[in-house]
């Protein structure tokens, strides 16, 4: 099946954004105020040497919008400027207009008095003027390559009802092609939603698609597993495809105040390969240059490490960061994106509907612990060498069909209907495997699944309203029966994690099940029931769930049992490793070329030599049977089929 990776189009032409988010090093958010065009010009020439091609730009609202009814003259004409720098150099801009939050700080419009963002029918009215007058502006400017309503919105208004936020996107939306603007837009939230997140905040992705051309995530996530920090942003962006609009990581980045010069670089670097490898087809990073000179300005006076986001440091110099985007921009040009796209895949994971639909008493808690479970299930594919794809349940549309091998990792919620439909997935070929999780929550402990003997071949024997405990620190599986590549008497170990909810398992007296594994107890762990060309594979322990409550766990053992799924299902793979730290995902061109990406998640340099469906040769063309990475290193192959 395919993985749509949608690219931009400007006009009629397809565009790669690759940037960094702009404020000067002058003045940063009062850049408009102490504007030298001399030094933006040596900023944005130093952007283009090292291959960047646009910028995110913005209005500051204080300043371009002094009274209800007025604009900055001033202010208007040194952004005239700035495009006219951009064009001179060959690059884009991207304007932002509601730009009342930035790092670390709210600012108003000195005329707000308190009004409402997004119902106050007069401020909207007010918002909807000024961005109509700016777009009419500039609209023409031939360095416009895009819009933006806001900057990370649900920080500065705050959360509001979807229908009320739909309403005040559509009207701002409305205002740009009112103003003459036809370039893309989209809102600049940070697809912080709950298709991403669990969390309802009132800017649905899936809604806003109605109104906008692209979706843009915010990523700057905190994490306990090196692994996970690596994919955190490829995981988001896989749920942010939900509208089926082009990706554009819209903001990313760090401070080189929390990081070392080598620690920055590799970030950078598995951002940008993973999210390629994710279906994203443009990135600006968060931003273009430090601001040590403006530590008694706010916000930095009050956040001091917002200084040192920049890819440039105060002089202008390149840091680590630009260095990555200028190699990355070199492979994008040598794989020729535009015209490429991920390769079709045999392999699933689910989403259950219950994330993102308004269904009557869903706990946000369990919303959450369908994304840590997901994310957790999208390593462990990665560390077994096996493309996915991200697709969703529909509680009026099922579970897509067309897959080989179908992953529900710790699911607790599904629609009836879609239990129903697995047997049938399951009769007409595919591997089907589900593993069992009550999550944090204590609501209605037990299996919230239909169907469950038919599809595994298996009765509960629990008691009801008891949680069944893991009481051992480490839940062990020891295959009684041959499985794949998994030979009876392998063990697999997965530390138990979460609290009296979630560390639990499901006991369970098999029936037409095949019991393949077992417990440290004897019981039942993984069963297996044949369905036709097909099978069900359950198993009784929320792996993947243990794995997402654990701090530095990858890669951990639930890549052996996918590994083991993908050969009972014969899913297709161009490249097969024996190491679950280095990923491997595969382009394909509109001529037919592929490319193979290969990202290592070793801290130190490793060689290795893949298996692969053909010969791989270097971008240059040179046969390349051995590849060597360095510390969380990446390349990229052209795989030659035989």
């Amino acid at each position: 099946m395919d993985r749509p990776s949608p690219v931009l189009s400007v006009g009629d032409a397809p565009v790669v954004w690759l940037g960094a988010n702009f404020w000067s090093r002058t003045g940063g958010p009062l850049m408009w105020k102490r504007y030298d065009p001399a030094i933006l010009r040596e900023e944005l020439q130093v952007l283009a040497e090292h291959g960047l091609n646009m910028t995110r730009s913005f209005f500051y609202w204080p300043d371009f919008h002094p009274t209800p009814d007025t604009l900055d003259e001033q202010c208007v004409a040194n952004f005239a400027d700035f495009l006219d720098a951009h064009t001179e150099r060959g690059m884009t801009t991207v304007p932002t207009f509601l730009v009342g939050h930035m790092s670390g700080e709210n600012w108003d419009p000195s005329w707000r008095e308190g009004r409402d963002l997004y119902s106050d029918v007069w401020f909207v009215g007010r918002q909807a003027w000024y961005v109509r007058e700016l777009t009419a502006r500039f609209a023409a400017h031939p360095a416009v390559a895009g819009w933006l309503l806001t900057n990370e919105m649900p920080i500065y208004g705050g959360e509001a009802p979807r229908p009320i936020v739909d309403a005040w996107a559509s009207l701002l939306v409305d205002a740009v092609r009112a103003g003459g603007g036809t370039q893309p837009v989209s809102v600049g939230d940070g697809a912080w939603g709950i298709e991403t997140t669990g969390h309802d905040n009132g800017f649905s992705v899936r809604d806003l698609a109605r109104y906008t051309d692209f979706v843009g995530p915010h990523v700057y996530r905190m994490e306990t597993d090196q692994t996970r920090q690596h994919l955190k942003a490829a995981y988001i962006a896989e749920l942010a495809g939900v509208g089926g609009l082009p990706v554009i990581m819209e903001e990313f980045g760090l401070t080189s105040d929390f990081v070392s010069d080598e620690g920055a670089a590799s970030y950078y670097r598995q951002l940008l390969y993973t999210t390629l490898l994710a279906g994203a087809t443009g990135w600006i990073a968060w931003n273009n240059t430090d601001y040590d000179d403006l530590a008694g300005q706010r916000p930095y006076s009050h956040h001091p490490f917002e200084m040192h986001f920049g890819i440039t440091d105060r002089t202008g110099a390149p840091k680590p960061p630009l260095r990555e985007l200028a190699r990355f921009a070199a492979d994008l040009a040598a794989i020729d994106l535009p015209n490429l796209q991920r390769t079709p895949v045999d392999a699933a994971i689910v989403v259950p509907s219950h994330l993102e639909a308004d269904y009557p008493f869903t706990q946000e808690e369990e919303r959450a612990h369908i994304v840590l479970t997901g994310e957790q299930s999208y390593l462990a594919a990665h560390e077994a060498h096996i493309p996915v794809a991200v697709i969703r349940e529909r509680e009026d549309g099922g579970i897509p069909a067309g897959y080989g091998l179908y992953l529900l990792p710790s699911v607790k919620q599904l629609c009836a209907t879609s239990w129903l439909q697995l047997e049938d997935l399951a009769r007409d070929g595919a591997t089907v495997y589900a593993s069992y999780s009550h999550g944090d929550s204590g609501v209605q402990r037990g299996p919230w699944w239909a169907n469950t003997e038919a599809l595994f071949g298996v009765r509960p024997a629990s008691s009801y309203g008891l949680a069944e405990p893991v009481t051992d620190e480490v839940a062990t599986l020891r295959f009684v029966h041959d499985f794949a590549g998994l030979t009876a008497g392998t063990t697999l170990s997965f530390p138990a994690a979460g609290n009296q909810n979630g560390r639990t398992f499901l006991p369970v007296r098999a029936t037409s099940g095949t019991v393949v594994a077992v417990d440290a107890h004897g019981r039942p762990a993984i069963v297996v029931k044949e369905h036709g060309a097909g099978r069900a594979v359950l198993c009784t322990y929320p792996i993947e769930f243990f794995a997402s409550a654990r701090a530095r766990v990858n890669p951990e053992d639930t890549w052996k049992l996918y590994t083991a799924l993908a050969d009972l299902a014969d899913v297709e793979r161009d490249v097969r490793l024996d190491d679950p730290r280095v990923f491997t995902d595969t382009l394909v061109h509109d001529d037919g070329r592929r490319f193979v990406v290969f990202v290592s998640q070793h801290a130190t340099a490793v060689t290795l030599r893949p298996q692969a469906a053909g010969e791989l040769r270097t971008l240059g063309g040179e046969p390349a049977a051995e590849l060597a990475l360095a510390p969380y290193g990446v390349a990229i192959r052209e795989l030659v089929l035989e």
